[in-house]
């Protein structure tokens, strides 16, 4: 990998990454010790997160293909060697989160903000699977709301408290279901530990916000994005080139 060309993102557009049955079995340890050389970056490299948890789903049985996806996030992170998270000084301090999904038993994304300050990121395959596309999205809002109150209760404890927090998602339908406390035929199927969220909304606690797909910053954290998007949202995460 030292004579390697650095390269734009750390997965291409379209990218499709599976078991890939017929492919070359390659050893586990070596696959096993790229995962968590990768793994130990992304705590302060988020946007390496996605690329890096889709990788390590395949750690039981890795073929050539999964190797290949690796070595070009260790491509993409030598050519972005002094990127990282900028915390710029006097902002507010205010509590904010952003919740994406991807399919119906895919990747579910958030991220969260103290200010202008990116703390908290997760990228995160869904356990259950949805029988349709807005109650997926439902389980990825709760997923995001759950951290959310975790965080709430961290800083309850250094005295500060917080409420009407704001979560942005780009579904309008898994917001109307937080909103709405009938249970419908097409939703009461979902699981009971899903819908807490109702009432952290009911209380006031969270708040749900629409926002549009281009200003969805959990993008980052659900799919493989095409060069300018994806430095779009590492730019919004705060991430910059810290030698410059």
């Amino acid at each position: 990998m030292e004579n390697s060309k650095p390269i734009g993102t750390p997965l291409a557009p379209g990218t499709m990454i599976g078991t890939d049955p017929s492919g070359k079995v390659v050893d586990v340890r070596t696959y096993r010790g790229m995962i968590g050389s990768l793994m130990y970056l992304t705590s302060s490299r988020p946007d390496i997160m996605f690329s890096t948890c889709l990788c390590a789903r395949y750690q039981a049985n890795p073929k050539e293909s999964h190797v290949s996806a690796i070595k070009r996030i260790f491509r993409y992170v030598k050519g972005t060697a002094d990127l990282g998270l900028w915390y710029p000084k006097d902002t507010s301090f205010e509590l904010t989160a952003y919740g994406c999904m991807l399919d119906r038993k895919s990747t579910s994304g958030h991220i969260q903000f103290i200010g202008d300050k990116l703390v908290s990121w997760a990228s995160k395959k869904q356990l259950c699977v949805s029988t349709s596309t807005a109650e997926a999205e439902y389980v990825a809002a709760t997923s995001c709301c759950s951290q959310v109150l975790w965080m709430r209760t961290q800083l309850r404890d250094y005295g500060f408290h917080f409420n009407h927090i704001p979560i942005y998602y780009d579904s309008k339908s898994a917001i109307a279901i937080t909103a709405n406390p009938v249970q419908h035929k097409k939703t009461k199927h979902i699981d009971i530990r899903y819908h807490y969220i109702k009432d952290h909304v009911e209380k006031g606690t969270i708040e749900l916000y629409f926002v549009n797909t281009d200003y969805q910053l959990a993008d980052l954290f659900t799919k493989p994005l095409d060069k300018k998007r994806f430095n779009f949202l590492v730019s919004k995460l705060g991430m910059l080139n810290l030698k410059t």
